[in-house]
Protein backbone atom coordinates (compact mmCIF):
# COMPACT_ATOMS: atom_id res chain seq x y z
CA UNK A 1 0.00 0.00 0.00
CA UNK A 2 2.94 2.53 0.95
CA UNK A 3 4.41 1.80 -2.63
CA UNK A 4 1.38 2.55 -4.26
CA UNK A 5 0.98 6.04 -2.57
CA UNK A 6 4.21 6.72 -3.14
CA UNK A 7 4.34 6.20 -6.59
CA UNK A 8 0.82 8.06 -7.19
CA UNK A 9 2.55 11.06 -5.36
CA UNK A 10 5.98 10.48 -7.72
CA UNK A 11 3.61 10.58 -10.78
CA UNK A 12 1.59 13.87 -9.18
CA UNK A 13 4.33 15.98 -8.24
CA UNK A 14 5.67 15.23 -12.44
CA UNK A 15 2.13 15.54 -13.28
CA UNK A 16 2.24 18.92 -10.95
CA UNK A 17 5.51 20.58 -12.73
CA UNK A 18 4.41 19.76 -16.68
CA UNK A 19 3.76 24.03 -17.48
CA UNK A 20 6.56 26.13 -17.24
CA UNK A 21 6.29 29.09 -14.15
CA UNK A 22 5.43 32.10 -15.56
CA UNK A 23 5.76 35.82 -13.74
CA UNK A 24 3.45 38.23 -13.39
CA UNK A 25 3.02 40.69 -15.61
CA UNK A 26 4.08 44.58 -14.21
CA UNK A 27 1.15 46.89 -14.00
CA UNK A 28 -0.19 49.56 -12.78
CA UNK A 29 -3.04 49.79 -10.21
CA UNK A 30 -6.74 50.71 -12.04
CA UNK A 31 -7.56 53.40 -10.07
CA UNK A 32 -10.59 55.68 -11.74
CA UNK A 33 -10.64 59.45 -10.72
CA UNK A 34 -13.42 61.75 -11.93
CA UNK A 35 -13.40 63.65 -15.11
CA UNK A 36 -12.03 67.28 -14.02
CA UNK A 37 -14.56 70.14 -13.72
CA UNK A 38 -12.72 73.82 -13.12
CA UNK A 39 -13.92 77.04 -11.74
CA UNK A 40 -11.94 80.06 -11.36
CA UNK A 41 -10.95 81.44 -7.92
CA UNK A 42 -9.78 84.84 -6.83
CA UNK A 43 -8.66 84.89 -3.24
CA UNK A 44 -7.25 88.46 -3.02
CA UNK A 45 -3.85 88.19 -4.81
CA UNK A 46 -2.59 89.76 -7.45
CA UNK A 47 -3.55 86.70 -9.89
CA UNK A 48 -7.05 84.41 -10.96
CA UNK A 49 -6.09 80.84 -11.69
CA UNK A 50 -8.36 78.02 -11.93
CA UNK A 51 -8.66 74.70 -9.80
CA UNK A 52 -10.60 71.46 -10.16
CA UNK A 53 -14.05 71.42 -8.91
CA UNK A 54 -12.50 67.99 -6.17
CA UNK A 55 -10.00 70.05 -4.13
CA UNK A 56 -9.95 72.40 -1.44
CA UNK A 57 -8.05 75.22 -0.61
CA UNK A 58 -6.11 76.16 1.97
CA UNK A 59 -3.73 79.13 2.55
CA UNK A 60 -0.72 78.54 4.75
CA UNK A 61 1.40 81.13 6.59
CA UNK A 62 1.71 84.69 7.25
CA UNK A 63 0.99 85.64 3.42
CA UNK A 64 -2.27 84.83 2.14
CA UNK A 65 -0.95 83.97 -1.36
CA UNK A 66 0.48 80.63 0.02
CA UNK A 67 -1.73 78.12 -0.55
CA UNK A 68 -2.27 74.50 -0.34
CA UNK A 69 -4.68 72.79 -3.03
CA UNK A 70 -5.60 69.81 -1.18
CA UNK A 71 -6.89 66.39 -2.93
CA UNK A 72 -8.12 64.28 0.25
CA UNK A 73 -9.15 61.41 -1.94
CA UNK A 74 -5.71 61.28 -3.41
CA UNK A 75 -3.95 62.05 -0.35
CA UNK A 76 -1.93 64.44 -2.89
CA UNK A 77 -1.47 68.54 -2.31
CA UNK A 78 -0.43 71.50 -5.03
CA UNK A 79 1.76 73.73 -2.91
CA UNK A 80 1.36 77.57 -4.79
CA UNK A 81 3.42 80.33 -3.91
CA UNK A 82 3.33 83.46 -4.74
CA UNK A 83 6.02 86.42 -4.35
CA UNK A 84 6.42 90.03 -5.77
CA UNK A 85 9.42 90.24 -7.86
CA UNK A 86 11.85 93.08 -6.17
CA UNK A 87 14.88 93.08 -8.21
CA UNK A 88 15.40 89.05 -7.22
CA UNK A 89 14.15 87.85 -10.76
CA UNK A 90 17.56 85.94 -11.13
CA UNK A 91 17.56 84.49 -7.71
CA UNK A 92 13.99 83.33 -7.72
CA UNK A 93 14.64 81.84 -11.60
CA UNK A 94 17.48 80.05 -10.05
CA UNK A 95 15.50 78.40 -6.96
CA UNK A 96 12.67 77.77 -8.99
CA UNK A 97 15.23 75.62 -11.68
CA UNK A 98 17.07 73.23 -8.53
CA UNK A 99 13.86 72.69 -6.77
CA UNK A 100 13.68 70.02 -9.19
CA UNK A 101 17.09 69.08 -9.10
CA UNK A 102 16.80 68.00 -5.35
CA UNK A 103 15.20 64.90 -6.69
CA UNK A 104 17.06 63.47 -8.78
CA UNK A 105 18.21 61.28 -5.94
CA UNK A 106 15.38 59.22 -6.53
CA UNK A 107 14.45 60.12 -10.33
CA UNK A 108 14.77 58.40 -12.69
CA UNK A 109 14.62 61.24 -15.24
CA UNK A 110 13.57 65.15 -14.85
CA UNK A 111 11.72 66.73 -18.23
CA UNK A 112 10.66 70.23 -18.54
CA UNK A 113 8.45 71.78 -21.01
CA UNK A 114 8.18 75.14 -21.45
CA UNK A 115 5.53 77.80 -21.03
CA UNK A 116 4.92 80.95 -22.05
CA UNK A 117 2.23 83.72 -23.86
CA UNK A 118 3.53 86.74 -24.72
CA UNK A 119 -0.38 87.94 -25.00
CA UNK A 120 -0.52 87.58 -20.91
CA UNK A 121 3.19 88.25 -20.19
CA UNK A 122 3.58 84.49 -18.90
CA UNK A 123 6.70 82.40 -19.19
CA UNK A 124 7.42 79.45 -17.28
CA UNK A 125 8.41 75.68 -16.76
CA UNK A 126 6.68 72.70 -16.14
CA UNK A 127 9.11 70.35 -14.66
CA UNK A 128 8.27 65.73 -14.48
CA UNK A 129 9.86 63.60 -12.44
CA UNK A 130 9.73 60.07 -12.61
CA UNK A 131 10.74 57.51 -10.99
CA UNK A 132 10.81 57.66 -6.44
CA UNK A 133 11.35 61.38 -5.99
CA UNK A 134 8.67 63.06 -3.29
CA UNK A 135 7.95 65.20 -6.05
CA UNK A 136 6.66 64.13 -9.70
CA UNK A 137 5.78 67.78 -10.71
CA UNK A 138 6.49 71.21 -10.57
CA UNK A 139 6.52 74.62 -12.04
CA UNK A 140 7.21 78.31 -11.85
CA UNK A 141 5.72 81.14 -13.99
CA UNK A 142 6.17 84.47 -13.82
CA UNK A 143 6.06 88.06 -15.89
CA UNK A 144 9.32 88.41 -15.50
CA UNK A 145 8.73 92.17 -14.09
CA UNK A 146 6.31 91.91 -10.99
CA UNK A 147 4.70 88.40 -10.46
CA UNK A 148 6.38 84.86 -9.89
CA UNK A 149 4.48 81.55 -9.34
CA UNK A 150 6.04 78.64 -7.99
CA UNK A 151 4.34 74.95 -7.60
CA UNK A 152 4.53 71.72 -6.62
CA UNK A 153 2.78 68.44 -6.13
CA UNK A 154 3.69 65.66 -2.71
CA UNK A 155 1.74 62.88 -1.32
CA UNK A 156 1.40 62.43 2.09
CA UNK A 157 2.84 58.96 1.79
CA UNK A 158 6.00 57.21 0.83
CA UNK A 159 7.23 58.09 -2.84
CA UNK A 160 6.36 54.33 -4.72
CA UNK A 161 6.16 55.49 -8.31
CA UNK A 162 4.26 52.89 -9.36
CA UNK A 163 1.71 52.81 -6.86
CA UNK A 164 1.32 56.68 -7.18
CA UNK A 165 1.57 57.23 -11.02
CA UNK A 166 -2.34 57.38 -11.68
CA UNK A 167 -2.76 60.24 -9.30
CA UNK A 168 0.39 61.66 -10.15
CA UNK A 169 -0.43 62.44 -13.64
CA UNK A 170 -3.74 63.18 -12.41
CA UNK A 171 -2.23 66.20 -10.72
CA UNK A 172 0.10 67.04 -12.94
CA UNK A 173 -2.78 67.32 -15.23
CA UNK A 174 -4.67 69.86 -12.90
CA UNK A 175 -1.45 71.46 -12.32
CA UNK A 176 -0.68 72.41 -16.19
CA UNK A 177 -4.40 73.51 -16.43
CA UNK A 178 -3.37 75.81 -13.66
CA UNK A 179 -0.68 77.50 -14.99
CA UNK A 180 -1.97 77.70 -18.11
CA UNK A 181 -5.43 79.21 -16.58
CA UNK A 182 -3.29 81.92 -14.54
CA UNK A 183 -4.10 85.68 -14.78
CA UNK A 184 -2.35 88.22 -13.52
CA UNK A 185 -4.09 91.20 -11.53
CA UNK A 186 -5.38 93.60 -14.50
CA UNK A 187 -4.71 90.98 -17.23
CA UNK A 188 -8.21 88.51 -16.66
CA UNK A 189 -9.28 89.49 -20.39
CA UNK A 190 -5.88 87.72 -21.96
CA UNK A 191 -6.01 84.64 -23.27
CA UNK A 192 -3.22 82.06 -22.64
CA UNK A 193 -1.85 79.14 -24.13
CA UNK A 194 0.73 76.47 -24.39
CA UNK A 195 3.30 76.92 -26.72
Amino acid sequence: MRKVIGIISIFLVFAACKDEAKPKPKGFLALEFPDAMYHRVDLGCAFTFEVNDISSIKSYGEDQCRFNIEYPKMGGTIYLTYEKIDGNLKELLEDAQKLPLKHTIKADEIFGDEYSSESDKAYGMLYTVTGDAASQSQFFLTDSIDHFITGSVYFNRAPNYDSIYPAAEYLKTDMKKMMESIRWENEADNDFTVN
